[in-house]
């Protein structure tokens, strides 16, 4: 395998700390062409020295002898004293930053000083810490931060979840847990797998393997939607479980029900099945490079197949079962099936009711009996009963 070079550096936000002193540290997730995904923390103070560094090593692409040849993005240098506002607002730019860095051709954006400045250090997996001290305050970026770089949420405590059971890591960037461990969620992916953090520990979890402490979880996952929404299976599965459904790559399906273990319940014409979300594609979505080396990996455990499960909310789960699954979506089939055909009957009908009506010969109207003699003498005028007499 070659050497190591990153492939997307994502800014998750900012931690307000308050050991030794209070200061504030971005927080990176930096993927790696091996797939693994690593979480660092880097003063802006560090990063602002790593760009002028960055700077020395390529004068040229840096602007410093013709500035009509810079490519190395702007950063701007750190102010006399970074507060809270100014860590903050430079997000936007930071992230932007990060962007066109990884962006740049490979012998800037894989050179050694790159590398090694996110590589993950001992103090990332190790934070110096105080009991005494009162816990971080995270600050993490918002989805729409592009739009708006000040649009932050915070300041929040990362949820914290409890293991409900054993969990024994695969590959080197997963975390084992204990059952009762108590991990943070630093991000939560729907294709079931959620990086956590454990202490002086952090990788990523099977969500299955996650319970909140105040309550159930469903609460969090989307309604079934029977009216499906399209996908395009992007890897071929092969059913384990009787539940489950084997599909191959290409076909096309229905997603009923997004659920937080990754595990989505599917709809193949009128049968229905959960599915790994990790190997589906929203149909119109352009496929890229990063899906699918992610899809090769293992699709998480589902929470049905944990075995020994030690919840404190086994027994308040409200789960759907399979066959409700199956009979909820063949009645939402049927009354489409129904509603297409009462539409197509108002159609005929009226249609056969007008054709009757243009076909037919007009009624004629009907000849009243010729009056008697006596009748016509009786009620007529002398004229007229001389004329018809």
């Amino acid at each position: 395998m070659g050497d190591a070079f990153i492939r997307h550096i994502e800014l998750l936000g900012y931690e307000k700390r308050f050991f030794p002193s209070q200061h504030y540290v971005y927080m990176f997730l930096v993927k790696w062409n091996d797939l693994s995904e690593k979480v660092i923390y880097r003063r802006f103070t560090e990063i602002y020295e790593f760009h002028k560094g960055l700077k020395e090593m390529f004068p040229i692409e840096s602007g410093d002898i013709n500035t009509e040849n810079r490519i190395i993005p702007h950063l701007p240098a750190p102010k006399w004293f970074d507060g809270q506002r100014s860590t903050e607002n430079r997000q936007g730019t930071l992230a932007e930053y990060c962007y066109a860095l990884v962006n740049l051709p490979h012998k800037i954006s894989r050179c050694l000083h790159v590398v090694n400045f996110f590589k993950v250090r001992h103090d990332d997996m190790n934070p110096v810490t105080d009991s005494q001290i009162k816990k971080p305050e995270v600050f993490l970026l918002t989805k729409d931060s592009k739009k708006n770089p000040t649009d932050i949420t915070g300041p929040i405590v990362l949820q914290t979840y409890r293991a409900i059971a054993d969990y024994e890591k695969s590959s080197t960037s997963e975390m084992a847990l204990k059952a009762g461990d108590m991990v943070d969620v630093v991000e939560k992916s729907e294709n079931g797998w959620w990086f956590c953090q454990l202490k002086n520990k952090r990788g990523w979890v099977p969500a299955a393997y996650l319970e909140p402490l105040d309550g159930p979880d469903e609460s969090e996952e989307q309604e079934p939607n029977y009216a499906g929404e399209v996908y395009v299976v992007q890897k071929s599965y092969t059913a384990v479980e009787e539940d489950e459904l084997t599909l191959k790559e290409g076909d096309t399906i229905e997603v009923i029900h997004k659920l937080l273990d990754g595990w989505w319940v599917i709809r193949k014409d009128e049968t229905t099945g959960y599915y790994p979300s990790m190997y589906l594609q929203k149909a119109g979505e352009v496929n890229t490079s990063v899906k699918s080396q992610l899809r090769n990996r293992g699709a998480p455990p589902r929470r049905s197949t944990i075995r020994n499960v030690k919840s404190i909310h086994k027994q308040g789960r409200k789960q759907i079962s399979q066959e409700t699954y199956r009979r909820n979506s063949k009645k939402y089939i049927q009354n489409q099936r129904k509603m297409r055909g009462n539409s197509q009957n108002k159609a005929n009908v009226i249609i056969e009711k007008n054709e009757p009506e243009d076909n037919k010969p007009k009624a004629q109207p009907a000849v009243p009996p010729r009056p008697s003699k006596d009748l016509i003498l009786n009620r007529c005028t002398e004229s007229t009963w001389r004329k018809i007499l």
